[in-house]
């Protein structure tokens, strides 16, 4: 195999930065929409709190193959106009906002299910080949900040949408409260603005930035291999399973106890306040759906939490090192999530909530940040989509198995899923601060000479 001569792309402006970082504004928009009020539709039309975690199935197992398949196929695309990258942001976000359209139009269960499963297709098309597109266009003494500003993004665009049902029934007046069966008006008009928001933001950087030209010289033979079908394609992508640098493997298992915290925390956290918090009874109830919205609204909160905080995460992570930092953030999410149960004032929601925005800013940056120098340039794309298995795989299995847990152990107590999601957290603070080793400065070059090659560190 040849070797790419070692050279580092040009640094680029703030502005240039904040261009290429807008399209994930739109998909969290999406994301944060579908996370803060797919329960509620979910019990609206008849659900009970033990079949929600089962109704997210589908997703999450279709999210298994698309990472990786898109992340192949993106690493062997170019196209002259369009780039690398970018015709899969432009395909997954049109997709995604006709999805959104639909949703609140949902009359059945399976329909909101079926909906919700393009949607998750459709936005892991959009934003997989979002995290490669740092490492394609930044140098490695800017991946922090292209990952943070991310993160900006994501907590600019999440907290907008998690507060529009609250908007849409406190501004403009909008009733949050439907028959059974129906969804209520707020919530509508809220997915409405998360179509036009989602597909807008990725076109202005699909627009607005550029792509250089793949610059590893066995693209060809790459684009040849993939011509040849779907079992080159599968085998390339086992074979990059199977040989993850070490560094991967550990930032996973991190990944692995964290996102089923946040999977908890987004299933049941607004249906927990609605009931747990201000004592409402089922999804007609008005204390219920105010509950809901109030919910959604302290959800909001805390992505203005995690804008800000991305704004100092740089500084603390270059003085407390990655892994100190991300260790410290999640146990920072992990009692903001335990300590909903000991809420008296809904006020003080907003307090637990802020937890969750400091740990939301770190995972959503730090173990890519983490990631950066350990990976095979040429296999960029594939290995990010791979790092995302261990985000799909725990939600998978707290679909299939939390109904039961939920049932059996829990007897459907909303509240108690939300903190255990806080002790999975710690789990992955302790993992995150004893396994993963920093490399010193003085080892950075080497590190990176050595992904370029392809080889492990």
């Amino acid at each position: 195999m040849s070797l790419k001569t070692l050279t580092e792309n040009p640094k680029l402006s703030l502005v240039q930065i904040i261009n290429m970082s807008v399209g994930f504004f739109g998909i969290q928009f999406g994301w944060d929409l579908q996370r803060a009020n797919m329960g509620r539709i979910y019990e609206n039309l008849g659900a009970n709190p033990d079949q929600v975690p089962l109704l997210f199935l589908a997703a999450p197992l279709t999210g298994l193959l698309v990472q990786p398949i898109i992340g192949y196929l993106s690493d062997r695309t170019w196209h002259p106009r369009w780039g690398r990258r970018r015709p899969y942001f432009m395909i997954g976000a049109i997709i995604s906002s006709i999805a959104l359209l639909f949703m609140p139009h949902s009359s059945a269960l399976w329909m909101a299910a079926g909906l919700l499963w393009i949607l998750d297709v459709a936005g892991n098309v959009a934003m997989e080949p979002f995290r490669a597109f740092v490492t394609d266009k930044l140098p490695d003494s800017q991946v922090n900040r292209g990952f943070i500003m991310q993160s900006m993004m994501i907590g600019l665009g999440g907290s907008i949408a998690s507060a529009l049902p609250w908007l849409m029934n406190n501004v403009f007046h909008l009733s949050n409260t439907a028959a059974q069966g129906s969804i209520p008006e707020n919530v509508k008009y809220s997915f409405y603005i998360g179509a036009f928001f989602f597909l807008a933001a990725v076109l202005y950087t699909v627009f607005t930035t550029k792509e250089y030209p793949p610059s590893d010289v066995d693209f060809k033979e790459k684009v040849l291999e993939s011509n040849r079908g779907f079992g080159a394609g599968a085998k390339e992508i086992w074979h990059s399973l199977m040989n993850m640098p070490k560094r991967m493997q550990i930032v996973s298992l991190v990944q692995f106890f964290t996102w089923p915290g946040l999977f908890l925390m987004w299933f049941y956290y607004t249906t927990a306040v609605a009931v747990n918090v201000f004592g409402g009874k089922d999804a007609s109830d008005p204390v219920y759906a105010h509950g809901a919205d109030f919910g959604s609204l302290t959800l909001a909160y805390y992505s203005v939490v995690t804008f800000l905080f991305a704004l100092v995460l740089p500084k603390i992570a270059d003085r407390l090192g990655r892994k100190t930092t991300h260790a410290l953030c999640l146990l920072c999410g992990a009692f903001g999530l335990i300590s909903v149960a000991w809420v008296q004032d809904k006020n003080m929601l907003y307090l637990c909530m802020t937890g969750v925005g400091v740990a939301w800013a770190s995972i959503l940056s730090m173990p890519y940040a983490m990631l950066s120098g350990s990976l095979p340039k040429a296999k960029i794309g594939i290995y990010m989509g791979i790092f995302n298995f261990f985000i799909v795989l725990p939600e998978i299995i707290a679909s299939l198995g939390f109904g039961w847990l939920m049932r059996e152990v829990l007897n459907n107590d909303r509240l108690l899923a939300v903190q255990l999601g806080g002790g999975l957290m710690i789990i992955a603070a302790v993992i995150c601060y004893v396994f993963i080793k920093e490399p010193r400065k003085t080892d950075q070059v080497l590190a990176d000479r050595l992904a370029i090659e392809g080889r492990d560190q």
